[in-house]
């Protein structure tokens, strides 16, 4: 990709009167001078031999970006390897329905500490994501909001440098929620970029996949997603920092307001 583009996660909002499936609110979006959607596969897949054609023709037509949320229901560190094989098998439908669509990027959390150490942890995802089979999509591993998550910045940084399949989602939100409200000026998202371009390189900044929303947090971390102007996150110098970098790829706003604070993010962007 050339630019940076913006869409929102799940179907739009609209006039809150309008039902939207996948093929309306692509023309809906792109209506508005929006670039993509992250489809919701987090509780089942909704991406169908009856649906796929439409959503594919409207994906077309608009050059849009479509990208897709894998499910709720991921441990590759699960206690039971059933359950771990369960997962890798989530996450490989997931990604064979979204290249029906031509679907760019399968996002996922890849899994929880539980009892383990971090390097246990670590060592036993890494396997796992070894196994899935290479795919017309990128498997993207998510930054996650708590201490408690298996999902730093530095832990997926590693993953995606071991494992050839996958790429990075770096969640602004998550990472400012995960080390309590970290994430407050320019120099603060200046190192996250310097850091991913020092162990990626450039191509990981011209491929981003991004997610940003306003938070809410505890010293816990993550509670749940504001809209950007009820939370801290300083979206503004976030935006600043990508600009500078010239990072390329794809922002999903996961606000609560959904296409109106994605659009409120691509003109704050253009206007830097």
């Amino acid at each position: 990709m050339n630019k940076l583009l913006f869409g929102i996660s799940g179907l739009p909002l609209g006039d809150g009167n309008t039902k939207f499936n996948y093929s309306s609110a692509i023309d809906y979006l792109a209506s508005l001078g929006l670039d993509a959607m992250e489809l919701p596969f987090v509780r089942s897949i909704n991406v169908t031999d009856k649906n796929k054609d439409s959503i594919l023709n409207k994906k077309i037509e608009h050059n849009f970006y479509l990208s897709a949320h894998g499910s709720y229901f991921i441990n590759l560190n699960a206690d039971e390897e059933k359950k771990q094989l369960k997962s890798l098998e989530r996450i490989i439908k997931g990604a064979s329905a979204l290249s029906k669509i031509q679907g760019r990027s399968l996002v996922f959390h890849p899994g929880f500490y539980l009892k383990d150490s971090k390097e246990d942890t670590y060592d036993t995802i890494k396997e796992n994501l070894l196994k899935l089979p290479h795919e017309n999509v990128d498997y993207r591993l998510e930054t996650t909001g708590k201490g408690s998550q298996f999902g730093s910045l530095e832990e997926l940084v590693f993953l995606c440098l071991e494992v050839p399949s996958c790429k990075l989602c770096i969640d602004f939100a998550h990472i400012h929620a995960r080390y309590n409200g970290a994430l407050k000026n320019y120099d603060d998202f200046k190192q996250i970029l310097q850091y991913v371009e020092e162990k990626l390189g450039q191509e990981a900044l011209n491929d981003m996949h991004i997610h940003i929303s306003g938070i809410r947090y505890s010293e816990k971390g993550e509670r749940n997603h504001l809209p950007f102007l009820e939370s801290d996150f300083n979206y503004v110098e976030c935006l600043r920092s990508l600009k500078k970098f010239e990072a390329k790829g794809c922002i999903i706003c996961e606000s609560p307001m959904l296409e109106k604070d994605a659009l409120m993010l691509k003109n704050t962007y253009e206007k830097l």
